[in-house]
């Protein structure tokens, strides 16, 4: 039964690896279920405060994912109209996959100080910041998920 299920933990680090960069796999949370199956094994054992803190991880980089956008497009100059721009941009985007979950953040925003009367330069920095804040954010879960891969392959060696 261990040789299963780290098996199928090691399939949901990659899955989860993947899913940084699709939309249709949540990265992070799939990767640490990987570190769960691990956990169940008599192979290895994390302590319970290892297995809290990395669910804090994953939950807070889940919410980042959504917000970072927002406040990217906010320290670049924008206003609460680019900022919710972004965030419905960020959540449109979901429904054109690929290239919407990269340019949603980045049209919401400059779409979104367009309507809240901005001129066109200040709504184009606003949705670069946006953008900015998207790829950030996609950096932070693919080093989770890296993490998490090192945490999985140290354990077991």
């Amino acid at each position: 039964m261990d040789v299963f299920l780290i098996i199928i933990g090691a399939l949901c680090l990659l899955i989860g690896l993947a899913g940084c960069i699709l939309p249709a796999l949540p990265g992070p949370p799939v990767s640490y279920f990987g570190l769960l199956l691990l956990h169940f094994t008599e192979k290895v054992q994390f302590s319970a405060s290892e297995l809290w803190i990395w669910f804090a991880v994953v939950a807070v980089i889940q919410v980042a994912d959504y917000v970072v956008p927002m406040l990217g497009s906010k320290y670049s100059g924008g206003s609460r109209w680019g900022t919710r721009g972004a965030l419905v941009g960020s959540v449109i985007g979901l429904f054109f996959i690929p290239w919407g979950l990269i340019l949603g953040p980045f049209i919401g925003a400059l779409v979104g100080e367009l309507l809240g009367d901005r001129s066109f330069g200040e709504a184009f920095k606003s949705g670069i910041g946006a953008l900015l804040g998207f790829i950030f954010g996609t950096v932070l879960k693919v080093a989770a998920c890296v993490y998490f891969i090192v945490v999985f392959v140290t354990a077991l060696f």
